[in-house]
């Protein structure tokens, strides 16, 4: 199905904006480059997850994300705690770090909200369907929907009403039927 160009032109150049503004912000706000600012807010609002969770949320490498570890208990962001079972460990942010999520967080926010200003609440209500949409259809699978969300702040999307939550469990309770 073909859309018009400018449409499509237009989505693209949000999309490039909006994400070059964001990678600016979060990384200097975080201190570091490349995926510390969404490591920093996925361990903040998901504590006690593993580095294979963490890094399936990044979407990197395992050694990447041991990197990305290290460095973060480096600067005392972070520190590594007994996990659920003996062979794993939990991340967990110390005040330090959880002061450093928030700080990204407020950037992501302060770089999004001035978007918005100006819109009706008409236009923000369609806005919002249409980016439930748009994520939905972005969302793949499971692990496709953790590294969308690793920049949100999931106090404001409860995962009960997220549009990637919900097509991360539509996708999984196909593969699953699949399996069976």
């Amino acid at each position: 199905m073909e859309y018009g160009l400018r449409v499509v032109n237009l989505l693209g150049a949000v999309v490039v904006g909006v994400h070059d503004r964001l990678a600016e912000v979060t990384e200097v706000t975080a201190g570091r480059a490349g995926v510390t600012a969404a490591a920093l807010a996925t361990v903040a609002q998901y504590p006690g997850l593993t580095i294979e969770q963490l890094r399936r949320c990044l979407g990197i490498s395992q050694p990447a994300t041991v990197r990305t570890v290290d460095a973060l208990q480096a600067g005392g962001l972070l520190v590594r705690e007994p996990g659920a079972d003996r062979r794993s460990l939990a991340l967990r942010l110390t005040e330090a770090g959880r002061e450093r999520a928030g700080r990204v967080l407020r950037a992501r926010a302060e770089v999004l909200d001035p978007l918005l200003e100006g819109l009706e609440d008409a236009e923000r209500q369609s806005l919002e369907a249409t980016l439930e949409h748009v994520l939905s259809r972005l969302t793949t699978s499971a692990q496709r929907g953790d590294e969308i969300c690793r920049l949100c702040d999931i106090g404001s999307c409860p995962p009960a009403n997220c549009p990637v939550e919900c097509a991360s469990q539509r996708h999984e309770h196909a593969d699953e039927e699949r399996n069976a």
